[in-house]
C-alpha cells in the first residue's frame, strides 16, 4: 500500500487518467456525497466479497473512505488478497471537502 493525497487524486482525475477508484464507505455515506468511485463497503472487503474488483489485482487501485482509516484497512486486506498496487487516499473525503468542497 502506498498513500496518495487528495490533490494527487484530483490531478489524475482531471488529466483523464483511467483510474480504479474504490469508495469503501457505507451506502448512506456514498449517497450523501461521492466523487464517482465504485462503492465496495469495507465490510464486503473484510468478508472477501470482492467479485466486482477481483480483476484489478494487477492494476493500480485507489481506495478512499471518510477520513482515511477504513481505506487504509481496506488496502491492507486487499494487499493480503494479492492486489499489487493499492493506494490509500490520505484524509479521505474530509480532506477532499476541505480542499475542493463538494464537487
Amino acid at each position: 500500500m502506498k498513500n496518495i493525497t487528495v490533490e494527487e487524486l484530483k490531478a489524475k482525475m482531471e488529466k483523464g487518467d483511467a483510474i480504479n477508484l474504490i469508495d469503501c464507505r457505507e451506502p448512506h455515506e456514498y449517497e450523501e456525497f461521492n466523487i464517482g468511485g465504485k462503492l465496495v463497503p469495507l465490510g464486503k472487503i473484510q468478508t472477501m466479497q470482492i467479485e466486482d474488483i477481483e480483476d484489478l489485482k494487477e492494476e493500480e487501485v485507489i481506495v478512499h473512505c471518510r477520513s482515511g482509516k477504513r481505506s487504509m484497512m481496506a488496502c491492507m486486506i486487499l494487499d493480503q488478497m494479492g492486489f499489487k498496487n493499492t493506494f490509500n487516499v490520505e484524509g479521505g473525503m474530509l480532506a477532499w471537502k476541505e480542499k475542493f468542497g463538494e464537487k
